[in-house]
């Protein structure tokens, strides 16, 4: 997947752009002329039109108005719609606290059945211990500039994970072996979340796999973080963005470069070991020694 997710809601964009365009072209229209009927300026139209500027939902009444064509009115307004559900920026997803997006997922994740992680950066929401939250979401709070309520965050988010314990979920991990060696935190805290890679990933409804730093040959380099639920959305965390993708092609694509990762990934008393050697590498707590 040599081009970004991102470029999944800009195409999207692009399309809406490009019927709207259609519309006036259709009507016999110019810039010019569809800006004096619904009182812009011709540089707004351009703008939509090269989807520089996102039409808002009243933009594209009255754009389909002008243009006599009202019936396309609906669809358009809810692929509009689709598109900024598409790519949620993270200032604007925490402009309410951190706390509160956590919560935010709690409906999807009961709601889905097959839960399908892939990390390479770090260990998966599900499986974050609260120190380890702590430490990660506190460096998100600093990174976009945000308020920090990621004590609070962290503890919602550990809540949150009890789902793995609940029936009628199975989920599947794939993380790099870098994960355990890139330290979140304390000692301390890094420990407590290392063990708990080895407590979880015994659990029945969990598999967890690790694709060691050494693997000879590998057929796909590491990724960026994305979850797949069930079979109907991928979620792909950007470092300014997430980006949800509906489109079936699209998702199969995630989901064939999962299945592709996850076999690549070493499993069990293997997996076990790669943790507890992270466990043993980390520098003591009190002393900073190895």
């Amino acid at each position: 997947m040599a081009v970004s997710p991102s470029s999944s809601a800009q195409a999207a964009r692009e399309n809406v752009a490009r019927q709207l365009r259609g519309l006036r072209q259709d009507a016999g229209l110019t810039l010019v002329d569809l800006a004096a009927l619904c009182g812009w300026s011709h540089s707004k139209v351009s703008r939509i039109e090269n989807s520089k500027t996102p039409p808002s939902a009243q933009d594209i009444v009255a754009w389909c108005r002008h243009a006599g064509a009202e019936d396309r009115t609906p669809d358009l307004v809810a692929l509009s719609r689709d598109v900024e559900t598409m790519y949620q920026e993270w200032r604007r997803r925490t402009r309410t606290g951190l706390r509160r997006l956590q919560d935010s997922y709690l409906s999807l994740f009961r709601s889905t059945a097959l839960f399908r992680v892939y990390s390479s950066t770090a260990v998966p929401g599900l499986l974050q211990t609260e120190g380890y939250a702590h430490a990660l979401l506190a460096g998100n709070a600093r990174m976009l500039g945000i308020p920090d309520d990621s004590a609070e965050a962290a503890l919602a988010r550990a809540e949150r994970s009890q789902i793995i314990h609940q029936a009628g979920h199975h989920f599947v991990f794939v993380i790099e072996e870098s994960v355990l060696r890139h330290q979140l935190g304390s000692s301390d805290d890094m420990a407590a979340q290392l063990g708990h890679l080895l407590t979880a990933g015994a659990l029945p409804a969990v598999s967890l796999g690790i694709i060691p730093m050494g693997t000879p040959g590998r057929r796909l380099w590491p990724q960026e973080v994305f979850h797949v639920y069930d079979d109907t959305l991928v979620s792909v965390e950007l470092l300014s963005a997430q980006v949800n993708i509906t489109q079936p092609t699209e998702v199969e694509l995630y989901v064939r470069a999962f299945e592709e990762l996850r076999s690549m990934a070493v499993y069990g008393a293997a997996a076990r070991a790669l943790i507890v050697e992270a466990i043993a590498a980390l520098p003591d707590a009190q002393t900073g020694a190895v």
